[in-house]
């Protein structure tokens, strides 16, 4: 069992997550805006971040570079409905992969 955080400022995306990836069998950490969940990361050390781009408080690309400097390892994925123009920039702040949304949830799982 891996311990997930969902880092998503839209709570119905959070949902569709957080159940997909807990009927996996995985425990959820939920954060609402990028500043929180760097905050989480930071208590929870999760062994997977979802991180979406644009969210308020704290953006994706600004999420992961911050998770970065803490933990250059860590699985990042990032999710994005602003368009495939924020791939290659969230790809050079260390996220591998990038998904567009709407996506199904079990990519997100097998990721």
């Amino acid at each position: 069992m891996a311990k997930v955080l969902i880092i998503d400022d839209h709570e119905n995306v959070r949902l569709l997550y957080r159940e997909a990836f807990q009927a996996a069998g995985h425990e959820v950490i939920e954060a609402a805006d990028g500043r929180k969940g760097v905050d989480a990361f930071s208590s929870e050390r999760p062994d997977l971040i979802a991180t979406d781009i644009e969210m308020p408080e704290l953006d994706g690309h600004s999420v992961i570079e911050e998770i970065r400097q803490v933990d250059p390892a860590a699985k990042i994925v990032a999710v994005t409905g602003a368009g495939i123009h924020h791939f290659p920039v969230a790809h050079e702040m260390g996220a591998d992969p990038i998904f567009e949304k709407p996506l199904r949830p079990r990519d997100l799982i097998t990721a």
